[in-house]
C-alpha cells in the first residue's frame, strides 16, 4: 500500500471536492481518497505509486491543479 499527499489549493466547497475524490478513485490501483477541504489536503491510496503525472491529470480533469506538499 502507497499514499501519497499533495495539495489542491483551488477547491472551496463540497463539490469540489466530490469532483477531486471522483476523479482520482479512476485510478487504476487506488483503494482510498481522502480530502480535507479546510486545509486543501489529499491523501491517496493505491496498491502501488501512481505516477505524478496521472495524479496532476486526473486532478486537471476535476478542473483543479495538484501541487507537491
Amino acid at each position: 500500500m502507497t499514499t501519497t499527499t499533495f495539495q489542491v489549493p483551488g477547491m472551496t466547497c463540497g463539490h469540489c471536492t466530490g469532483a477531486v475524490t471522483d476523479e482520482l478513485s479512476k485510478i487504476n490501483g487506488v483503494t482510498k481518497v481522502d480530502v480535507d477541504l479546510e486545509t486543501k489536503k489529499v491523501s491517496l491510496e493505491s496498491d502501488a505509486a501512481v505516477e505524478w503525472q496521472i495524479i496532476v491529470d486526473a486532478i486537471d480533469e476535476a478542473g483543479f491543479e495538484a501541487v507537491k506538499s
